[in-house]
């Protein structure tokens, strides 16, 4: 889709099982061990990817600093915390006027099933157990947490929900009803019922090799390894050129699969293959440098996608890649974890790959890249990040 105007990413804040700091993020991206893990739920060992204990004591503290905060769920918490980090990389005034998009796709997870067993237990629920569990409590705590007084909107696209929050921001932008955004999004998904659900679905990993549990971009696999992890990352968007811009946002597409099942996608992934054309409109293939799939970890999943690639780009295949296999499927933040890792590649010029992949094209520089993400109901989005002083009017 073409841009009208220049959108710049000028700030990315996160917490993730890769940490907190640009520096910390970065230096175990450049390590090939994975963060995913083992720990208990309900009796029974699970792999998951959690997040580094100084994190949750930093979610803890903040539980405890307003009265009013002690009922929020993680999602939230998480998302004050990356959203406070983010406008000031970027410079942002706490109640300067601007909009919020920040998404979950399973939204208060924890809380919900707290209520949720409190009530079978003993026929009754907390005062505060609607408020706290509405998904809609994300980006309003947000704005209430910077005393923003722009538009706030949350939403759930399963997992392709940040990526989604960034399509809505330029649409605002690009339409001059704002000229900053906030976007994001956040996930609390470690419960024993949640981890059921997706043992249900027959696509959790039970990899024997210890190494890597989950085996994303790992086209030989013959099950499943999805792991799930839990996150939160939000990215400030400016409209027009900016001194501070990381990278501008150079094309975007979306696109929806014709589903034959509640979670599939077809086979060669025609939604990937539409919403990176969309992206693409005004690129050449061959200028693009790398792609950050989606790819979960599933058998179909990441083999319809790369198949998708391979429709679009052709000969010219870039560099691929992907972080679940480090950092587990963090669900409505996997997407924008996507942004980050396309984000310091940009800055870095280095090409962060998967340990067990096979090989690549290689590329000298990297001045372009696309991201990926989809959820269930084959909801795509791709878009196209690249360098300041590479971005070129349409």
């Amino acid at each position: 889709m073409i841009m009208k105007h220049k959108i710049a990413i000028t700030s990315i804040a996160s917490i993730s099982p890769l940490g907190k700091s640009s520096a910390t993020v970065w230096r175990n991206y450049l390590s090939e061990k994975t963060l995913i893990s083992t720990q208990e739920f309900n009796g029974q060992t699970q792999f998951v990817a959690a997040l580094p204990f100084e994190i949750k004591q930093e979610i803890a503290a903040l539980r405890k600093s307003e009265i009013k905060y002690k009922a929020l769920d993680d999602t939230v918490l998480m998302s004050i915390l990356v959203s406070r980090a983010a406008i000031i990389k970027a410079g942002w005034k706490p109640d300067a006027v601007f909009g919020i998009n920040i998404g979950s796709s399973r939204g208060a997870t924890q809380l919900f099933e707290k209520y949720h067993q409190e009530f079978l237990e003993t026929g009754k629920t907390a005062t505060l157990s609607s408020p706290t569990t509405t998904l809609g409590n994300i980006s309003s705590w947000v704005a209430h947490d910077l005393k923003n007084s722009g538009p706030e909107i949350s939403h759930s696209i399963t997992c392709s929900t940040a990526l989604h929050a960034v399509l809505n921001a330029i649409a605002w932008l690009q339409s001059g009803m704002a000229n900053k955004f906030l976007v994001g999004g956040s996930e609390a998904p470690l419960t024993a019922f949640t981890l059921a659900q997706m043992h249900a679905l027959k696509i959790y990993s039970k990899e024997e090799r210890l190494e890597y549990p989950c085996r994303s971009f790992d086209f030989s696999k013959t099950r499943n390894t999805m792991v799930i992890g839990e996150a939160a990352s939000v990215a400030c968007l400016e409209l027009g050129e900016q001194e501070n811009a990381l990278a501008y946002i150079e094309g975007i597409g979306y696109s929806t699969d014709d589903i034959e099942h509640n979670i599939s996608i077809s086979e060669e992934a025609n939604c990937f293959q539409k919403s990176m054309k969309m992206a693409l409109e005004q690129t050449k293939v061959k200028e693009v440098d790398a792609v950050v799939m989606h790819a979960p970890g599933t058998l179909k999943g990441d083999l319809s996608e790369f198949r998708a690639i391979q429709k679009v780009f052709g000969d010219d295949l870039p560099m691929l890649t992907t972080n679940k296999w480090k950092v587990g499927h963090t669900f409505g933040a996997s997407g924008m974890l996507n942004m980050e890792l396309a984000l310091l590649m940009l800055e870095h010029n280095q090409f962060i790959g998967v340990p067990f992949a096979q090989s690549q094209p290689y590329r000298n520089s990297i001045k372009k890249v696309l991201l990926n993400a989809v959820g269930f109901g084959g909801n795509a989005v791709s878009i196209l990040l690249s360098l300041p002083y590479n971005w070129k009017k349409n």
